[in-house]
């Protein structure tokens, strides 16, 4: 793989979307690049900071409080929205984790009120008179070169979240509750753009799905192959511990 080549990733709100290990995705992102000889650039936009819709391979937003859930949809709808939807219709990969999840959907609802999403992925997140949706959880994954791994993850949202037709689950249940506990669906994916309730952090969980973004993000066919004995043990327990 080239030296020069880097990967520039953009962490949208990492101050306040980031109450499940958020941070730990963007190490493992780093890791899994320098252990590559592959460049790494992180760069961060937070409230009230303009976005460049060209300056990142990946953009990347965790979860967060209802406060700060609220405060970053308002920010990112009148600042970001445009650039962000610019770089997705552009080739870049946008994940959104949890809160970011909801927040790259059309809406969701909060202490009785809509709030406007991003709509770049087609779901809209209500929410229920039901118990919180939590616990240990598993996919498989509907995804071109997944190549029949597993996500695994923790999942804890009082949202329900529903897919339009323009989008298309990320995966199937296997254990845990998805989307809304109903239907099957977990997380949602629409070109480039991935949410998931899957966190805890999600991507030391699957070592697998990190290196998938990176060579989405990249443009690449594959990466080169670590040793990933550990990342492995942790994908296992991952998996255990969602009853797999």
């Amino acid at each position: 793989m080239s030296q020069t080549q880097v990967l520039r990733v953009c962490a949208l709100y990492p101050d306040l979307m980031n109450i499940y290990a958020d941070r730990g995705n963007l190490l493992l992102l780093r890791r899994r690049c320098e252990w590559r000889g592959v460049g790494f650039e992180l760069s961060a936009a937070g409230i009230g900071e303009p976005l460049d819709p060209a300056g990142a391979d990946l953009y990347y937003m965790g979860g967060g409080q209802d406060r700060d859930q609220e405060l970053c949809a308002a920010d990112l709808r009148e600042l970001k929205a445009v650039a962000l939807a610019t770089a997705a219709a552009s080739g870049a990969v946008v994940l959104g984790v949890c809160g970011g999840y909801q927040l790259l959907g059309h809406a969701y609802q909060l202490d009785g009120r809509e709030l406007a999403g991003v709509g770049l992925l087609d779901v809209h997140t209500v929410r229920s008179d039901g118990p919180r949706l939590i616990g240990n959880a598993a996919i498989e994954p509907e995804l071109p070169g997944a190549g029949g791994q597993l996500l695994a993850g923790f999942e804890n949202h009082a949202g329900r979240t529903y897919l339009g037709p323009r989008a298309a689950r990320l995966g199937r249940v296997l254990r845990g509750h998805g989307n809304n506990g109903t239907d099957g669906s977990e997380g949602a994916r629409q070109g480039n753009v991935i949410g998931t309730y899957l966190h805890g952090p999600l991507l030391p969980k699957n070592a697998w799905f990190a290196d998938w973004l990176i060579a989405t993000a990249l443009s690449r066919d594959g990466l080169q192959p670590l040793a990933d004995g550990l990342e492995e043990r942790a994908h296992a327990d991952a998996l255990a511990a969602a009853g797999l």
